[in-house]
């Protein structure tokens, strides 16, 4: 059943299960990102793991620098600490499940991330990283 959908910028966020619904153990959210987008910045979380199943079209990321497509039916752990982003590079949106252990990012995340993405013009990075850092999302700027 899904409880909240949140929109920040092209990412779209239906939460299915939050740390409230299953005692802390995991939240489970799917996300729907447009053809040709490209997501957050490079990032690793500090004290969580996230677990990726596709759900339509195919979704890219990047994991350590190594690029890994994700199509409907597969899935990918990412575990705590390793780098990555994700885009689409495809021609048809792309739907991801993922379920992130234990329930340390809900809802309260997307919502934040969605007050600076959503504005007129380019979004304040700064913010973002911020906000990122506070929910334990370290981002990594790409080498250069």
């Amino acid at each position: 059943m899904k409880k909240e959908t949140i929109k920040a910028g092209q990412l779209i966020i239906d939460f299915l299960a939050e740390a409230k619904d299953t005692d802390g153990a995991l939240t489970m959210f799917e996300f729907t990102v447009p053809a040709g987008a490209k997501m957050p910045v490079p990032h690793y979380h500090e004290n969580f793991d996230e677990t990726l199943y596709g759900v339509s079209g195919i979704m890219t990321y990047t994991v350590n620098g190594l690029k890994i497509e994700i199509a409907p039916g597969e899935t990918y752990f990412v575990p705590r600490g390793a780098i990555h982003g994700f885009e689409n590079l495809h021609r048809e949106d792309a739907k991801v499940l993922a379920v992130i252990t234990p329930a340390l990012l809900g809802p309260e995340y997307f919502r934040e991330i969605a007050e600076v993405a959503n504005v007129a013009g380019p979004p304040d990075t700064g913010k973002l990283k911020t906000i990122m850092a506070n929910y334990g999302l370290i981002p990594v700027p790409p080498k250069s």
